[in-house]
């Protein structure tokens, strides 16, 4: 099952014209598009679905919602590696 995980904005820039964001979840932190909460200022929470940040969710709601998903070990995707974009990996040269 594929769930919204939500997390805290601790940074935000622009990759391609796109509004990214760093996201913490608990002591993970990823990188998520903003497009669809383009409001959203560092600081505040989102639910994030597929590298989406899809909505804002208060402080207290965000909480209550990662610990469920902890208790019903639903966070095993944030432990996942990063998967680099393409082009931006350095080639050996051997």
């Amino acid at each position: 099952m594929c769930l919204a995980i939500p997390g805290k904005v601790v940074d935000s820039f622009d990759r391609g014209g796109m509004r990214m964001a760093k996201i913490q979840f608990g002591g993970i932190v990823r990188e998520a598009c903003l497009e669809y909460v383009p409001d959203t200022k560092i600081g505040e929470y989102v639910l994030v679905h597929v590298g989406f940040a899809i909505s804002k969710v208060d402080e207290e709601e965000a909480h209550r919602t990662y610990e469920l998903l902890k208790e019903m070990d639903q966070l095993t995707e944030l432990e996942a590696p990063v998967v680099e974009e393409v082009g931006t990996r350095k080639e050996d040269d051997s």
